[in-house]
């Protein structure tokens, strides 16, 4: 594949009438859930600076009368014999071709592009610490994936990493340096990590070892500098040259974040593919201050009072932008396999998301969900990985997921999962339960490639092997029932984590 070979930005430069407006409602709301109840992981009660309260959701499919008919129609598509016709050899050759360095030579040469050029050498990989060899300064972090979406059973595997401003990443002198780096990345990982009813004085987390001396900050909080392996209480500021104030639960500002998205190869140790399906990128902007984003949760809550919808600011070369500050921009592979950048439509999907939803810390899911101290720094991995419960609860999250949704997805279709379900427990590795069998595994590849040679992303992304016909709305009527009776509505929910000491 030769990077000169296609522009990456084509499909995106076109002018295109969108017809789903309100992509961000994603595929999983429509699912038919009866006395399940798989909503609870994303609609909650308002926590920290999040004041998004969409628990209501869990009992009635609130949508505008744009959207009561189900756009994803991918669902309800039979792909079995196309399926059928793809050798095991033929997709594992497909999944193994490396789409990224094309992608980033391309961009590379695109003089007048404004919007993100992937920046990272993936080929070089990440060191012991989960840096980039290359120098980027991008560090991949290691969390417990989010119920359900993107457990690899379900169809993909992903990698995220984070990079914090250059301010965050030098000394008081200006000077480049790791120590300052990785100190800052521990405060930014506590502002996010730590649940929002412990107060910063209270703060008390694990931490990869880091001289506070270098850093120039008493991080463990014992009057001296030396070397920390806690950070206990929120500093009063960050390390080194940048300005501003620590802010529980938001990102300093320019804070990128770097998603990668995959196809599964079981011949790898958790199933991550060399070909990308997606790369997706944030940016935090601007840094909003806490009326401002107590304000536009109130401008959200009166806009679904009046059944108005999101809008967001930028097009599909420059991307997304939403009220809380943050740019959002990704690419998707076109009929060839090559990555090219998304339409504004296909933009559109990933912003429901990250706006408005009630689960999320800042918009985002990952860093909120990372593995406490050192073993939480470098690439992705089950490995070693136990069902750790939701913050204030003792019964693991996933054990929990299983019990209320019913099942291992959101539409309960996937039955190897149900299967395993059985013997699932509280020591059961997340590796074993959430890695598919290899022929589970290569059919969901197959089933996935059919939406890409199609380019019909509009209408859903999901891998789906069998129609959903009996598990997912087409129309939803005024008489249609709410999603779940409401005793099965559960307003617990949280993203961040009681690890086991």
């Amino acid at each position: 594949m030769q990077a000169d070979d296609y522009d990456p930005l084509a499909a995106a430069r076109l002018r295109e009438k969108i017809g789903n407006v309100e992509a961000g409602i994603p595929p999983q709301c429509y699912a038919r859930t009866g006395a399940a109840n798989p909503c609870y992981v994303c609609h909650t009660t308002p926590r920290g600076n999040n004041r998004a309260d969409d628990a209501e959701l869990q009992e009635r499919y609130d949508f505008s009368p744009l959207r009561r008919r189900n756009p994803w129609t991918n669902a309800f598509v039979d792909r079995r014999a196309a399926i059928a016709k793809v050798s095991d050899a033929e997709i594992l050759a497909w999944a193994r071709a490396d789409n990224y360095a094309p992608l980033r030579a391309s961009t590379a040469r695109l003089a007048d592009y404004r919007g993100w050029k992937p920046d990272i050498d993936l080929q070089q990989g990440f060191d012991g610490q989960g840096f980039a060899r290359d120098g980027s300064q991008w560090r991949a972090f290691r969390y417990k994936p989010f119920p359900s979406a993107f457990w690899p059973t379900n169809g993909s595997t992903d990698e995220v990493m984070i990079r914090l401003p250059a301010a965050l990443r030098t000394d008081a002198r200006g000077r480049e340096s790791r120590e300052v780096y990785r100190a800052n990345l521990a405060i930014v990982e506590a502002l996010i990590a730590t649940p929002a009813d412990i107060a910063d004085a209270a703060i008390d987390r694990v931490i990869e070892s880091i001289d506070e001396r270098a850093a120039g900050l008493d991080l463990d909080g014992d009057g001296q500098l030396g070397v920390a392996t806690h950070l206990r209480g929120l500093p009063a500021r960050f390390a080194g040259s940048a300005s501003g104030k620590p802010r529980r639960g938001v990102y300093p500002q320019n804070t990128e974040f770097l998603h990668t998205v995959r196809y599964l190869d079981p011949a790898q140790p958790d199933y991550a593919a060399q070909r990308l399906k997606e790369l997706r990128y944030s940016i935090k902007a601007i840094e909003i201050d806490d009326v401002s984003i107590a304000t536009h949760y109130q401008d959200g809550a009166r806009e679904k009072l009046t059944g108005d919808r999101p809008h967001y600011s930028g097009n599909a070369l420059t991307g997304q932008s939403n009220d809380y500050g943050w740019t959002l921009s990704g690419y998707i592979e076109d009929a060839q396999g090559r990555l090219r950048l998304q339409t504004r439509e296909e933009q559109l999907y990933c912003m429901g998301c990250h706006s408005n939803l009630g689960i999320t810390v800042d918009q985002t899911f990952s860093l909120a969900r990372k593995l406490p101290g050192a073993n939480g720094w470098g690439l992705q991995t089950l490995a070693g990985q136990r069902d750790a419960p939701q913050h204030g609860k003792t019964r693991g999250e996933y054990a929990e997921y299983f019990e209320r949704a019913g099942g291992g997805d959101d539409y309960r279709a996937n039955g190897e999962m149900l299967r395993r379900l059985e013997t699932f427990t509280a020591t059961t590795s997340l590796r074993e339960m959430l890695l598919p069998s290899a022929q589970r595994a290569l059919a969901l590849n197959k089933a996935y490639r059919e939406v890409v040679l199609e380019q019909s992303y509009k209408l859903g992304r999901d891998a789906v092997l069998v129609p959903l016909d009996q598990l997912v709305h087409r129309q939803l009527d005024k008489g249609d029932p709410a999603p779940k009776a409401a005793d099965k509505r559960y307003d617990d929910a949280q993203l961040w984590l009681d690890w086991p000491r």
